[in-house]
């Protein structure tokens, strides 16, 4: 019987007319093995080129060796390239892949020089700005030596070999002034938060003792209002309202532990006393030497002009300057009583208190003070 057209089963020549179930076996049979055989064939290929990375990985990798081993100074030939992918990922390369990876390179925007070598021209940060940066962190009382190290480990990935053999013997050192308290990360991220969403906190304030350990300086936790956390003189500060004060608290970050978010709102920062018209970070800070809390007062000093270094380290540019006899300067600043009695006692032999008078018979007392503990 003639079958339909589609039904037509056309013989080969040699080969014997099937059923139409075990053709189609044959042939769907036949197709995967030619498909594994190619497949093994590219994988093999592959495999031999690019050994335990893949072809999409290649400029990636090429990037990263660039990253790590390349400077104006230490320009990288094909040759190089491919050698520390071998070294580094196991991985086969030709020079064309190079070329053209780098090429691929530069057109996403990567610059990438390539004149008597290649190098990445930019960086996410300069070796000096990571310089600042690490130095900055090593410095910091804020955190542990722990955490100082794990973030510069960080930074140093944004450069290259070179680099960091320059600051490894930072590595070594410690001034033995930095936070003890491991959990300043921790209460950063949760005083953020609630920052961010408006909330209370409460939390374990710590002090030494005699142990040299911390402990909390008392047993019932504080309940603060947070507003803004800040940097001065190497120190984390919190600046907060404490519920049962009108004005505004600091407190070391690296003395506080076990915060939590409240379910309470904080206190609005214009019902604070010193926030009501906002907070001025700079002129906060310049008028606070030490962070003590509460109100700023005018002060009026005379002194040499040679001070000036240490007057504009401590006050910023805020304060004004007339000029009297000689080097003899006059200065107006507002400052905390507190912070500025501590830093008229450092500079006691370099300056006079005029105004007001209630700081000026505190600094004679205190001086008379100590002249008795030294007098023969």
């Amino acid at each position: 019987m003639k079958l339909p057209m589609n039904r037509r089963i056309i013989k080969k020549k040699n080969q014997p007319i099937l059923p139409r179930g075990k053709c189609a076996k044959k042939r769907t049979l036949d197709r995967g093995i030619k498909k594994i055989r190619t497949t093994k064939y590219y994988q093999a290929e592959e495999s031999n080129m690019y050994g335990t990375g893949t072809k999409k990985m290649l400029n990636m990798l090429i990037l990263d060796i660039l990253r790590e081993y390349s400077d104006s100074d230490h320009r990288l030939i094909q040759q190089d390239i491919i050698d520390l992918l071998k070294t580094n990922y196991g991985m086969d390369c030709e020079r064309r892949a190079i070329k053209n990876n780098i090429v691929s390179l530069i057109e996403m925007g990567y610059d990438i020089a390539a004149e008597k070598g290649y190098f990445l021209k930019t960086r996410e940060y300069t070796d000096a700005e990571l310089r600042i940066l690490i130095d900055s962190i090593f410095t910091s009382g804020a955190i542990t030596d722990k955490e100082a190290h794990s973030l510069v480990k960080k930074l140093e990935k944004h450069s290259n070999k070179y680099f960091k053999s320059h600051v490894a013997h930072i590595h070594c050192t410690s001034s033995g002034k930095n936070a003890e308290n491991d959990n300043v990360m921790t209460s950063i991220a949760v005083i953020d938060t609630a920052i961010s969403k408006g909330k209370k906190i409460s939390f374990s304030y710590l002090q030494y003792g005699i142990d040299f350990k911390l402990h909390p300086k008392r047993d019932i936790k504080y309940v603060v209002n947070p507003y803004q956390m800040i940097s001065n003189k190497g120190k984390y500060y919190l600046l907060g309202n404490y519920d049962e004060h009108d004005g505004i608290s600091h407190y070391r970050l690296d003395r506080i532990a076990n915060v939590e978010i409240l379910d309470d709102n904080r206190k609005p920062m214009k019902k604070v006393k010193g926030l009501e018209n906002g907070l001025d970070i700079s002129k906060y800070i310049a008028e606070r030497v030490y962070m003590y809390s509460g109100e700023s007062e005018h002060i009026r000093l005379r002194t040499n002009e040679k001070l000036m270094d240490a007057l504009i380290d401590s006050f910023g540019k805020t304060f004004r300057v007339e000029l009297g006899e000689g080097s003899d300067i006059y200065v107006d600043l507002k400052c905390n009583p507190e912070a500025f009695f501590y830093w008229a006692m450092q500079f006691g032999q370099n300056i006079e208190v005029l105004e007001p008078e209630s700081m000026r018979s505190r600094i004679k007392q205190a001086s008379l003070s100590v002249y008795k503990k030294y007098k023969d």
